[in-house]
């Protein structure tokens, strides 16, 4: 007999709420990972998804990583639907509405850590495939699932799994991580939703200016010691303004929005394509967000110096986070930085380096297959592709993958979106069940 509806969805929402309420919160060092929760967390996805892990053969990939193949009638062209399991930490100060990790449900909300980064992708996916494995449901070609444990923290689930997949020949015809959202108030003066696929990423780069010096006795500095030296680069670096570009992605973004801006930006808007410079210019002048959209941002995030007040500092250092937007490079980026420091006693040292993530295509069946999609379940949007800001486990599959996206199909407000690593994280309900049926009708079209 046929599952009712309702109780499928019921069980969805709760299957949501028990996963949000163990914290898998990852760490930078493995021994400060909460012994046993993603142990607790992948028994609770196997009471809540029988059918997924009888029917699906799964692998173990690193510390806690979970990779599952559902066989379809073909292994050519298989597709990669990814989630991760981990969260960020709740800071204890922040002034949460409801429990991070209670999964309160109030208001057509379920509110919590993971919600939306990454649970809730997470959880409607493992619901969609059970639901499709209860009826019988077979997929037209090979599907896997991969739900990493250590994104928040960019660990390497992620990098092992590519590693699996190489290793038995896999060479996926489209990856679906998280990434963009059914979203609104992304462009000041269009108020359409806009079903937003990141097409690309930029290249996340961490480099710490550091500067040596004798220190001593606060009461007699010498001019320009570590702490003002290092004040000095710091203001200079924060200055530059790094060349603003459209990319194709970028002015296809706009190029779709276009009927739906402001009469002034239309012309614009219609030919972004051939009057980059201008909606170069015009973007940098909208704020950063939209400035962000043309160009390499690099800004401080920490600052260390002296252990006292009354004590020169031997050292200061500066760490500098930097996006590399698409058409730069780090190795550019680096160059720009130390004309502008002009200065041979600040040191840089690079902690990571990643250059940004080619482009995948829109004008492809594998993007028009996610915009038909969009357009059963949310007939009020228009897909736009759009470059990410942020970093997911999808840049390493661009190794083996020419068509990687990045989309959760889960409605979210600008409120809800600047929840995500701050505090109130939530989904709608019934936004969360489209996000499931969402993925449904994208795993019963894939032929």
């Amino acid at each position: 007999m046929a599952e009712p509806v309702r109780s499928r969805e019921d069980a969805a929402i709760e299957a949501l709420r028990a996963l949000v309420r163990i914290p898998t919160v990852s760490r930078r060092r493995p021994e400060d990972v909460e012994a046993g929760v993603f142990a607790r967390f992948h028994a609770e996805l196997r009471a809540r998804f029988p059918l997924v892990h009888e029917r699906l053969e799964c692998t173990a990939i690193g510390a806690a990583g979970l990779l599952f193949r559902w066989a379809g009638p073909s292994a050519e062209r298989p597709v990669v639907l990814m989630a991760h399991q981990d969260v960020v930490p709740v800071e204890p100060d922040d002034p949460w509405q409801h429990d991070p990790f209670g999964a309160e449900v109030v208001d057509g909300w379920v509110w919590g850590r993971g919600t939306l980064d990454d649970k809730g992708p997470l959880v409607a996916v493992c619901a969609a495939v059970e639901s499709l494995l209860g009826a019988g449901f077979t997929p037209a070609r090979d599907v896997w699932l991969f739900f990493g444990c250590d994104e928040e923290v960019a660990g390497v689930s992620a990098r092992l799994a590519v590693e699996e997949l190489r290793r038995r020949g896999v060479e996926p015809w489209f990856v679906l991580d998280e990434g963009g959202a059914v979203a609104s108030g992304t462009v000041p003066g269009v108020a359409v939703a806009q079903a937003v696929i990141g097409v690309a990423e930029k290249g996340i780069t961490n480099v710490e200016l550091r500067v040596a010096g004798r220190g001593g006795h606060a009461s007699v500095p010498a001019r320009l010691g570590p702490t003002a030296r290092l004040a000095r680069a710091v203001g200079r670096v924060d200055a530059i303004r790094h060349p603003a570009h459209v990319p194709d992605a970028t002015a296809e973004f706009f190029r779709r929005l276009a009927p739906h801006a402001p009469a002034p930006l239309r012309p614009l808007l219609r030919r972004a394509g051939r009057l980059r410079p201008l909606l170069a210019r015009v973007l940098g002048r909208l704020g950063p967000e939209s400035s962000s959209m043309t160009r390499t941002t690099a800004v401080v995030t920490t600052l260390s110096g002296s252990p006292a007040l009354n004590v020169v500092a031997t050292s200061a250092v500066a760490g500098v986070n930097v996006r590399v937007m698409v058409g730069d490079s780090v190795d550019a980026v680096l160059a720009r930085m130390r004309r502008a420091v002009a200065d041979d006693q600040v040191r840089f040292e690079i902690l990571d380096r990643n250059e940004p993530c080619p482009l995948s295509p829109v004008d492809d069946d594998a993007f028009r297959l996610l915009e038909a999609t969009v357009g059963r379940v949310f007939p009020d949007a228009v897909t736009v592709p759009y470059i990410m800001m942020a970093a997911t486990d999808s840049r390493h599959f661009t190794a083996i993958c020419q068509r990687v996206y990045r989309f959760a199909p889960l409605r979210m407000s600008k409120e809800q979106r600047a929840a995500i690593h701050s505090y109130d994280e939530r989904v709608g309900v019934q936004d969360f069940l489209d996000g499931v049926e969402w993925y449904r009708l994208l795993l019963q079209n894939l032929d």
